[in-house]
């Protein structure tokens, strides 16, 4: 599928699991709460000091996966086991937000995808802890892709990028 199904894929879902390089060398995968501003900008936040961080420091270069629309299913046509799915990778680099503005602005940008209805409260929680968060930017070095497995409903497969 083409990166505007991707992109669809990494916007919806709840969370997106970050594989990051540890300094030894050992990978790291974390599911996180992205939000993403544009077609290669995502953000999300954490803490001041942990392995996210210390990854970064030793490699940015970060992979992206996330998966929706997930179930189990009988083949319709043929009875076999199987599974309807979404699917949406990507690659970039990952690096600390240290313009103040941008961090604010990235961080009403998840709180604007995660919590709409609370953004009366956006600012409060800005001064409370604005400077105990870190804003973390990925921006994608390629675009992203994306897979699927779904059934229309002849229960036929829809194939090579079918849409209806």
């Amino acid at each position: 599928m083409d990166a505007a199904f991707a992109l669809e894929v990494l916007d919806k879902a709840p969370y997106v699991t970050i594989s990051f390089t540890r300094p030894n060398g050992t990978p790291y995968g974390v599911p996180l709460s992205l939000a993403r501003t544009d077609d290669k900008t995502f953000y999300f936040h954490c803490a001041l000091e942990g392995d996210k961080l210390d990854c970064i420091a030793a490699n940015p270069t970060v992979a992206l996966s996330a998966v929706t629309k997930c179930a189990p299913t009988v083949g319709p046509k043929d009875g076999s086991f199987t599974l309807q799915y979404k699917s949406a990778m990507a690659v970039g680099k990952a690096e600390m937000v240290k313009d103040r503005d941008e961090k604010i602005e990235a961080l009403r940008a998840i709180c604007e995808r995660f919590l709409p209805n609370h953004m009366d409260a956006f600012d409060d929680a800005i001064a409370r802890s604005l400077e105990r968060t870190v804003v973390v930017k990925i921006i994608l070095t390629e675009p992203p892709t994306g897979k699927r497995k779904q059934y229309d409903k002849e229960g036929e497969e829809m194939k090579w990028q079918r849409m209806k």
